[in-house]
């Protein structure tokens, strides 16, 4: 098998097919090898071609409810109060330091995430 570069579409396609064709490979064969320079190829040119934005802080809390099935009510420990929660998920409040710890360890999400500047709506 001659592996090479990534530079354009019709190669990442050719490439993913490549790997398609491999998936059932057998480890420590030429094969598994193959598969495994491959993959790290299609990740290095996602990476840079098709790379997904962290979401904004109240995007990832949202995201984290509907995971988990919570409501607005459930945050209030989180947060403070059921004004505060409304605020902050309607955008027109910040999360303060406190808030942003309390998400990261009830809820487990990323303080990268958490800590990612976003918009207010001051209307």
């Amino acid at each position: 098998m001659n592996i090479k570069p990534i530079k354009n579409e019709q190669d990442y396609a050719h490439t993913l097919s490549l790997i398609e064709h491999l998936m059932s490979a057998k480890p420590n064969t030429p094969q598994m090898d193959a598969l495994e320079v491959l993959t790290t190829l299609v990740e290095a040119y996602e990476e840079q071609f098709y790379k997904i934005d962290a979401p904004d802080p109240i995007e990832a809390i949202k995201f984290r409810m509907e995971q988990e099935g919570l409501k607005q009510k459930d945050l209030v420990a989180i947060v403070g109060s059921k004004s505060r929660v409304s605020e902050i998920l309607n955008r027109k409040r910040k999360l303060t330091i406190q808030m942003i710890r309390n998400f990261h360890t009830q809820l487990n999400i990323p303080v990268e995430s958490l800590l990612l500047d976003y918009k207010i709506d001051c209307a």
